[in-house]
């Protein structure tokens, strides 16, 4: 009898943790303050990026993101259906349409050869996503991109620790190599704050409204008026959020961060792991990792084999133990998104699809639907990872 019980994920949180959130407690000084400041500098020399603001979510970042690129209304943002629902909610948070194209079925990323027929007058950004942690084809993306004049934010979400091979040499997603790059650190993430998110750029002007902007554009940082000698009065010239990260995060942040070569390492060999193992199993689709990028295998996604129902397979392997998750979702297939909030490209009057479907966006459709994700994290044991393969085999075949 299986005794197994193995979750979809589980972040990784120790004794360090909590001292560094005891610590800021302690201290008095739990919101915006010196610790959110740490986490700034600590993360922008991880990846490498001149410049970086936390924020209270990578949607919060998405957002940021976009409206310093002046993504406004009547404006168009080419980008895929295929993610977590905030990335094109951030999008239409800006009142611009998202222009959805479809995904490389291997690595589940935009695929750059439909992008250029996504592009019209109207396009003022391209926002790729490093999806599941995946690497997209930056290097086919950016030259198309600057042809045409068009900024490029990269939802980097999933991608703390990935790498991609750039002008020869493995540089982490995150420098930013397009405009502007935005994390998540979210609990399924592999560093996690319990919620928040991160906005890396090369562009200080961008940085520095991105700091007025989260905090309700106020024009005086409170580290500023704590410091100073005599009495300052902040103003509030532009229009801002409340997208603060807490210092209690931050310092939480701060010792995740720590951990990321660890987990990275754990994860990737895990996946080399799934790989090998799963191959064994006929008609199973495995995830292509070209030879430019290296993943740091957030999630870990399998297509299944023809004629298998997703919703089966996903309750045998539960019924054995086995948390899994469907295939990513796409926007354009949810209520929240009708006819006239999202396009193609085409010309909807000349369109013959049926509601919430896109004949130009098959691949995307055919993953959510025809794929899983399965379990990944870093406390989990070769034993654990055996029954998974094993219950997926024998989930496939209906036993």
């Amino acid at each position: 009898m299986n005794d197994m019980n193995i979750p979809f994920t589980r972040p990784w949180l120790g004794v360090e943790e909590e001292a560094a959130a005891a610590r800021v407690i302690h201290s008095g000084w739990v919101t915006q303050g010196p610790e959110v400041e740490a986490f700034e500098r600590e993360f922008a020399e991880f990846v490498g990026a001149p410049c970086a603001c936390a924020v209270s979510s990578c949607t919060a970042a998405l957002h940021l993101a976009l409206m310093a690129a002046g993504v406004q209304s009547g404006d168009e943002v080419v980008t895929v259906s295929h993610s977590f629902i905030a990335t094109a909610n951030a999008v239409r948070y800006c009142g611009a349409t998202p222009v959805f194209v479809d995904i490389d079925p291997g690595t589940y990323n935009l695929n750059p050869a439909m992008v250029e027929r996504a592009i019209s007058s109207r396009t003022r950004a391209i926002l790729c996503v490093h999806q599941m942690g995946m690497p997209c084809d930056l290097a086919a993306i950016l030259p198309l991109a600057r042809k045409r004049g068009i900024l490029v934010v990269e939802d980097a979400a999933c991608a703390t620790g990935s790498e991609i091979l750039w002008n020869g040499q493995w540089e982490k997603i995150g420098k930013p190599h397009g405009d502007v790059a935005c994390f998540s650190f979210h609990p399924r993430k592999l560093l996690t704050t319990g919620d928040g998110g991160m906005i890396t750029t090369r562009r200080p002007e961008w940085d520095r409204q991105f700091k007025l902007w989260r905090h309700h554009g106020m024009d005086l940082p409170d580290s500023a008026r704590h410091k100073a000698k005599q009495i300052l009065f902040e103003g509030y010239a532009a229009l801002g959020y409340n997208y603060r990260l807490t210092d209690i995060q931050a310092a939480v942040g701060r010792e995740q961060l720590k951990r990321i070569p660890a987990v990275v390492e754990r994860r990737r060999a895990m996946g080399e792991r799934y790989l090998s193992q799963l191959a064994s199993i006929p008609g199973i689709g495995l995830p292509v990792e070209p030879a430019w990028a290296k993943t740091n295998w957030q999630s870990f996604c399998i297509r299944l084999p023809d004629g298998c129902r997703q919703l089966d397979v996903m309750q045998r392997l539960l019924d054995a133990g086995v948390a899994s998750r469907r295939g990513v979702m796409n926007a354009h297939e949810e209520p929240a998104y009708g006819p006239e909030d999202w396009s193609c490209g085409c010309l909807k009057p000349e369109c013959r699809c049926k509601p919430r479907s896109c004949a130009r966006l098959h691949e995307s459709e055919t993953a959510k639907t025809g794929c899983i994700l399965l379990p990944m994290f870093h406390g989990m044991t070769e034993e654990q990872q055996d029954w998974v393969v094993k219950s997926l085999a024998d989930s496939v075949r209906g036993r």
